[in-house]
């Protein structure tokens, strides 16, 4: 079974009971069943290694004490078992230093079970067992492409208040930050966790006991939001991190110079949130010459902070920050003077169609001043007039870019600049306007003095009115030939 049919048939399920509502809720209830299947799975990995200190879930609540049998419990005794089984994991005893139970409690602080039908719930239940199995190697990144379809196939991030970075997009990213298995790598805005996931792949195989725990201690996410961090804890228990370093827990709520340097990391990947507003409150805990609404703005300032020196990062911004003055040229040219600015990719809309925003790849490192920035214009494909949940942007779109990396050259097309190196000057000279640099060619409006626009429009109008009386002739012509 596709994706696509998979996830229809279990929202069709979920349409019949009367507990669930909207978008976000059908999501939120098939992530925790889903965590559960896969903390499950991983647990049975678990139970063989000679550290193993038994079940983090008690027994008679594991998924497989109860999940598992197609033919088990179900109806009313099946909703009041699972109000029990939440109410046991949030109050799961933690004094015995059991980071999973720590994990597992903390996923479900925040989390419900929306349905109120046992029968339908067990539907979906037998639905999920007979569909994902995250015991088999083959399907472990079945999480990932369940919840991608179940973004595209609802169409729901706008109305959830969540949408996933494209994959290619924090591949790219990733592969040019470039980080290195014992650096520290953080995003304080992890959502689902993609960007640590394709921080995971990136380092490669690991095959030592050694490598693995260094790994488990080196990725780190923040998230707000609770279905975005259960979606986070559960992706990377996929992906052989048994604790999840991921914190839940507001960003922009610490002053930025309470960090000190046991809090700095080597990487930062994020693609923060935009376009929300932050009030007074999260405002302070900024410098004065950086404080702004913009959530964005706010999160950028925070991750110049959370870098050591020599530190690297690569942020997705949206347009907003390339032409705005005021905060976001203060830190524009803090970025230059501090923070080695040396390359912006411009892409189209790739977020479509959850939302219809032009983005930027910014690449920085931290403790070096900059020499100037390359622009360069990710043009859509030849052919592709825009990116859709059924043509959605794909690693090698990025090739392009990749090539273009290699050996940077500026790049005319049809007189205008695709790839060009701004010095720091010249960036200065446009006010920190970035959004002159390498912009996306947008068509020319012809602005008319008002007695020329009003004669064009006569001209116009005179001319659809001889039209709209010759093709009422013609009719009328057809007409008397078939009365006669």
């Amino acid at each position: 079974m596709a994706m696509s049919a998979l996830i229809k048939s279990l929202e069709d399920i979920m349409r019949k009971d009367a507990g669930l509502n909207g978008d976000a809720q059908y999501i939120e209830q098939i992530t925790w069943l889903l965590f559960l299947k896969a903390f499950d799975a991983k647990e049975m990995e678990w139970e063989f290694r000679p550290e193993y200190r038994g079940s983090t879930i008690p027994e008679g609540f594991r998924w497989r004490d109860w999940a598992d049998d197609k033919e088990g419990i179900t109806g009313d005794a099946l909703i009041k078992f699972v109000d029990e089984l939440f109410d046991k994991l949030k109050k799961l005893d933690v004094s015995d230093g059991d980071l999973k139970k720590f994990v597992v409690r903390n996923v479900f602080t925040d989390i419900n079970n929306y349905m109120k039908s046992g029968i339908y719930l067990r539907q979906l239940i037998n639905r999920i067992n007979e569909k994902v199995d995250f015991i088999d190697a083959t399907q472990k990144h079945t999480f990932n492409e369940l919840y991608e379809g179940m973004l595209k196939d609802l169409q729901s991030a706008g109305r959830a208040g969540e949408f996933y970075t494209p994959r290619p997009v924090t591949n790219f990213i990733v592969e040019k930050i470039d980080p290195k298995l014992g650096e520290t790598v953080l995003d304080p805005a992890c959502g689902t966790g993609g960007f640590l996931t394709s921080t995971i792949a990136h380092m490669g195989s690991i095959t030592t006991t050694e490598q693995l725990n260094t790994l488990q201690t080196t990725i780190f996410g923040w998230e707000k939001k609770p279905l975005p961090y259960l979606l986070a804890m559960t992706n990377l228990i996929l992906h052989d991190i048994e604790t999840p370093q991921i914190r839940h827990i507001n960003s922009l709520n610490r002053p930025v110079t309470d960090y000190s340097a046991k809090d700095r990391v080597d990487v930062i990947v994020a693609n923060p949130p935009f376009g929300g507003a932050e009030d007074d409150a999260v405002k302070q805990n900024f410098p004065a010459e950086f404080r702004t609404s913009e959530t964005a703005d706010l999160f950028l300032v925070l991750m110049m902070y959370l870098l050591k020196d020599k530190g690297r990062c690569g942020v997705v911004l949206p347009d907003g920050f390339m032409f705005g003055d005021g905060v976001k040229a203060a830190i524009k040219k803090r970025m230059l003077d501090e923070f080695g600015l040396h390359t912006i990719i411009r892409l189209p809309q790739v977020f479509k169609p959850y939302a219809s925003v032009n983005t930027n790849l910014l690449f920085f490192q931290k403790g070096v001043p900059s020499r100037g920035v390359w622009f360069y214009r990710l043009d859509y494909p030849e052919g592709v007039k825009s990116f859709t949940k059924t043509r959605p942007m794909l690693d090698k779109h990025f090739d392009p870019v990749r090539e273009w990396w290699a050996d940077k050259q500026p790049i005319v097309v049809e007189g205008k600049d695709k790839a060009r190196f701004f010095t720091v000057d010249e960036l200065v000279a446009l006010n920190y306007d970035f959004d002159k640099c390498c912009p996306f060619p947008h068509e020319e409006e012809e602005i008319l003095e008002p007695a020329e626009l009003i004669a064009r429009y006569q001209s116009e109008r005179a001319e659809l009115n001889a039209n709209i009386d010759r093709i009422l002739t013609e009719i009328s012509a057809m007409l008397e030939v078939k009365e006669s």
